[in-house]
């Protein structure tokens, strides 16, 4: 039952950001992007697909620590500040409209998606392996946060 709780609550919190700071599709439309970035709707399935995939790995994580108890505090770090860094994205990018930081952002978030994987590793490599797809994606927004960023610096849409 604790691992079904775990889970919903742990998936609640990742969807956080996008209830609190709903994406601002006018001014992402306006961007200048690359010719290999996907379309906005994508973003949603991906990322709900992604959260279901951290929410298990936590879940996992939680059963095989006693409920934590034997998590390490270098795991909870590490998930708290991707957690932070994770959510802090669409606020950065959709509301502050700041280009540049929510690049770095995602530098932050794909890191810490890296450190998380082998913080995991110890107590389990499938709740380790459920989390790749999130260190991919992360890699790879990072690399078009970056573009978005670079093609938008000089109109005055980047900070």
């Amino acid at each position: 039952m604790m691992f079904i709780t775990v889970f919903i609550l742990s998936y609640a919190l990742f969807s956080l950001s996008a209830v609190l700071f709903p994406t601002d599709v006018n001014y992402y439309t306006s961007l200048n992007k690359p010719a290999w970035s996907p379309p906005p709707k994508l973003f949603g399935i991906v990322w709900s697909l992604i959260y279901g995939l951290i929410s298990l790995s936590i879940a996992i994580v939680y059963t095989k620590t006693n409920g934590f108890q034997e998590a390490s505090l270098t795991y909870f770090v590490t998930l708290l500040i991707n957690y932070i860094a994770n959510q802090a994205f669409t606020f950065i990018e959709f509301k502050l409209k700041n280009l540049r930081l929510a690049f770095l952002d995602t530098i932050v978030v794909a890191f810490t998606s890296f450190l998380l994987i082998y913080f995991t590793l110890p107590y389990s490599k499938l709740a380790a392996w459920l989390l790749v797809p999130y260190l991919l994606w992360s890699c790879f927004a990072a690399l078009l946060a970056w573009s978005i960023y670079q093609l938008n610096k000089d109109v005055n849409r980047a900070y």
